[in-house]
């Protein structure tokens, strides 16, 4: 929770000047009381018109100063609230771009998405809520007690009883609902969940006819959420009913030992009624303060899971003491590397060892599942090695700026990802200070410009959400020419060809072979087409290399190889 503190010191003045604004409130809230009893004590009961005038004048100020500061209290509880949730949002954000892929395993794409909304608009609830009333109602409650007290003593076990039912009430409240809001919470992003993987799969829901399973899927946590939220709904409003009825019994209360001092000479109407007034400030200080124990549980809910994005560190860091050469060459080895996912069984990779050399392309290939695109992932550091190391020019990767690391690094992962705006500013994603001729360049060197060429707008052409208005063959060519623009020494294609047809790819492997010649290239594919001209091939196996060499030496030498490319081309296409 201490965490949350730091967000606030920009914004003490505005709390400090609202909480002394409150203490105004406050004081005039508790005067107007004692001024009516002054109007029935000393004006009506005497028939001193002059003196029931001039202090009505008075109450009339002391609430127009009241509304006042209300009004402000209210503006700076909104200025501050806004204030500490736009750094809290900022400061998620910044927070899950930092995270590795096992801290984006570890929390769901719809649980950090509901953390950065919906969370921190409770915690902004919150926030106005009590700067309004959790300062405003403490007040009240004591201040009303106090003065109730001044006007007579006699009366105060009727407080009392007041105060004991009102707690009663509230924690009881409080106990039952409590527990529920976490549950609430977790079930909203559920339906975060099955909303997004709806919407993502849309055309795959289609295609399978499967809308009224979905809609049963949608429709269970929908019914869940409801549930529990009706619960909470029901329980709560509760409070508001018991509340009401114990102000009310208590007036009567006030009213009939009143009236019986009143008939007895101890007690004045005025003071009576001035009493009566403090008791329902009372109450209704209690009736604040439940409200806010009706935000609060859920609130603290809220507040934890964004805390625990807050304090979650990424496993995978700067190093201390940060060594890297000055001019990347590009030479990359991979040392009896192994690696397992965090929590995993077994190792996936195992005693992998190779160098890739600038100028060549490394290949990889094997079944599903053998381990490729996870080989190749290590690279960036999107995961770290669990055993051995890699090298760039010699220098252990951990070693590297994260910064300088990738920014060596041009990356084109499997499922090719567009961002909304036009295509330029797609492939200028990498390298925002990119010439026009640098981006036509790489486009050309992609096969992108013959689909580019044919829009009106060209590269000022819109690509809607995730690239949602072009084809897979042309987001992934989009996606290799953003690699390309970075202009970086070091290649990594993950697969990034596999939806272009033959001849596409053909032209685009030796594009790159011609313009980036110099570079060191990374190739995972499934096609022994794509791969069969490749400097060396490495065959994976179960996470296991079973084969490295040239095309024709994994032929001869690499049963695994060969029974891939025999499924795949005759030993004609093969030669």
């Amino acid at each position: 929770m201490s965490v949350l503190f730091r967000y606030f010191k920009p914004y003490t003045l505005y709390i400090l000047l609202a909480i002394v604004l409150l203490f105004g409130q406050a004081s005039c809230d508790l005067a107007l009381p004692d001024l009516m009893s002054d109007i029935v004590n000393d004006g009506i009961t005497t028939g001193n018109t002059s003196y029931i005038v001039g202090t009505g004048f008075k109450m009339l100020g002391v609430a127009l100063i009241s509304a006042c500061c209300t009004v402000t209290v209210g503006f700076l509880g909104a200025r501050a609230a806004a204030g500490v949730c736009r750094g809290l949002r900022r400061d998620v954000f910044i927070s899950v771009e930092g995270f590795s892929n096992a801290e984006l395993d570890r929390f769901s794409t719809s649980s950090l998405i509901t953390r950065t909304t919906n969370d921190i608009t409770q915690i902004q609830m919150l926030i106005v809520m009590m700067i309004r009333m959790v300062f405003y109602a403490p007040i009240m409650a004591v201040g009303g007690i106090l003065h109730a007290l001044a006007k007579d003593k006699s009366m105060s076990w009727i407080i009392a009883l007041a105060v004991v039912l009102l707690f009663t009430v509230v924690f009881s409240m409080f106990s039952l609902v409590m527990p529920k809001f976490q549950v609430v919470q977790k079930l909203i992003d559920r339906l975060n969940l099955v909303v997004r993987e709806n919407l993502e799969g849309m055309l795959v829901v289609r295609a399978f006819d499967t809308q009224e399973f979905e809609e049963n899927r949608f429709d269970t946590v929908n019914r869940d959420l409801t549930k529990t939220n009706l619960f909470v709904n029901r329980t709560m409003s509760g409070m508001m009913p018991a509340m009401m009825l114990i102000m009310n019994l208590i007036t009567l209360l006030v009213i009939w030992v009143g009236s019986n001092q009143v008939s007895g000479f101890q007690m004045e109407v005025g003071d009576m009624m001035a009493y009566m007034q403090y008791v329902m400030q009372i109450i209704m200080a209690f009736l604040m303060m439940s409200m806010m124990f009706i935000m609060i549980p859920r609130a603290i809910v809220s507040i934890n899971r964004v805390v625990e994005v807050l304090q979650t560190k990424s496993s995978i860091t700067d190093p201390r003491h940060p060594s890297c050469p000055d001019k990347v060459r590009g030479v990359v080895e991979y040392r009896n590397v192994s690696f397992h996912y965090p929590g995993g069984d077994g190792d996936v990779l195992s005693d992998i060892s190779f160098t890739a050399l600038p100028g060549q392309i490394t290949a990889f290939i094997g079944a599903t599942g053998s381990g490729k695109s996870t080989l190749v992932n290590l690279l960036p550091r999107f995961y770290d090695v669990t055993g051995g190391e890699i090298l760039i020019d010699g220098v252990n990767i951990k070693n590297w700026p994260l910064h300088k690391l990738r920014q060596s690094l041009g990356f084109v992962p499997q499922k090719g990802i567009l961002f909304s705006g036009t295509i330029r500013s797609n492939l200028a994603y990498g390298d925002r200070t990119a010439s026009g001729e640098q981006i036509e360049r790489s486009a050309r060197i992609a096969q992108a410009m013959e689909f580019i060429e044919s829009k009106p707008d060209l590269f000022d052409t819109m690509i809607a959400q995730g690239g949602g208005n072009v084809s897979g063959g042309q987001k992934q060519r989009l996606s290799i020419a953003r690699a390309l623009v970075k202009d970086a020494p070091i290649n990594i294609f993950d697969d990034s060809f596999s939806a272009l047809d033959f001849k596409t790819d053909a032209k685009l492997r030796a594009a790159l072979r011609e313009e980036t010649g110099d570079t060191t290239q990374f190739l995972v594919a499934q096609r022994i087409s794509t791969i069969m001209n490749a400097d060396q091939i490495i065959v994976l196996d179960h996470g296991k290399m079973v084969g490295r060499g040239t095309h024709r030496e994994l032929m001869a030498g690499c049963k695994v190889y060969r029974e891939i490319a025999l499924s795949q081309l005759s030993e004609e296409e093969l030669q």
